[in-house]
């Protein structure tokens, strides 16, 4: 915070404490010419009057002693701008505090766990229940409660891996995220093959997953030499894709942003920018394994975990 910011606050402290000493002393003490508690004139009933009567001096007193005390704790706590006061309190520092002493609970209870094989650790139902657990809390919001995803955010119950399905690239990708780049192409490939250019290439691509679609399709006829050029950098010649990229295989029949003809022109012409955020600061590294273990059991059912 400023230097201005914090005399403003300063200031605003000053006003409210010395106004609220100013208001007790003026509304306690009386004055000469004041009417007397019972000569307020308001009556009912001819019996009910109402008065006009003082707080007693204790409960004055205590009003008093409490804006004495907001003194002390602005003093001691600090909330006067960037005064941190004498205790040096902050709320970064009592969060930090707190999250050790939570982390060092986690870390004891999951010690059994620490530095485990993923494939071993899914062998173990209990540590699975647990990595469905911080799945939950922490996963769910992209892939959804049953890990099966949604446009954008892949179903990680298939066998379907774009940055690859082993233990180790699964507890990776929980730890350090994953960004997967597809640039759009409309651009260059206009200026290669018309206007129709990215349609052509989507048809080729559509035809990749059904090879009997390339036959006597014009389309896609058109549309492969251009991929062939400008394509098989990241997805290679046959299509398979580079899971040391993340670039997806486009033979198989599941596609992240949709798998209309539409919807992968929308890719190839405007690209997409995916992103996996790193949990490894988040959850830590055995939180992360016990997570990895359960979303590797998800597509390696009981049978060939058993098996591995």
């Amino acid at each position: 915070m400023s230097n201005g910011w914090s005399w403003y606050v300063i200031a605003l402290v000053a006003v409210n404490i010395v106004g609220c000493v100013w208001l007790l002393w003026w509304t306690a003490r009386r004055r000469p010419g004041d009417p007397k508690p019972t000569d307020t004139s308001h009556v009912w009933d001819d019996d009910i009057t109402e008065y006009n009567k003082p707080l007693p001096k204790w409960w004055i007193n205590l009003f008093y002693l409490t804006i004495i005390f907001s003194i002390g704790y602005i003093a001691w706590f600090g909330g006067l701008g960037g005064y941190k006061g004498y205790g040096k309190w902050s709320s970064t520092q009592e969060h930090d505090r707190e999250k050790s002493v939570q982390d060092a609970k986690l870390d004891e209870a999951f010690a059994s766990y620490k530095g485990k094989p993923i494939d071993e650790i899914a062998r173990d139902p209990a540590a699975v229940s647990i990595g469905h657990s911080i799945f939950a809390n922490t996963c769910s919001g992209c892939h959804g409660s049953s890990a099966k995803g949604a446009i954008g955010y892949p179903n990680l119950t298939d066998d379907v891996w774009h940055w690859s399905g082993t233990p180790d690239a699964i507890l990776q990708t929980v730890m350090d995220g994953r960004e997967g780049v597809m640039p759009p192409w409309g651009t260059v490939l206009t200026g290669m093959g018309g206007e129709n250019a990215v349609d052509y290439v989507a048809s080729y691509v559509q035809s990749l997953s059904d090879p009997k679609g390339l036959q006597n399709n014009f389309m896609a006829a058109q549309g492969k030499p251009m991929y062939e050029g400008l394509c098989v950098a990241c997805h290679g010649a046959d299509g398979k894709g580079n899971p040391t990229m993340g670039a997806p295989d486009l033979t198989d029949d599941y596609w992240l942003y949709g798998d209309s003809k539409a919807q992968i022109a929308a890719t190839i012409r405007n690209g997409r920018h995916g992103v996996m955020p790193a949990h490894r600061e988040l959850l830590g590294e055995t939180r992360s394994r016990l997570v990895a273990a359960y979303v590797w059991s998800l597509s390696n059912g009981p049978s060939k975990v058993a098996a591995n």
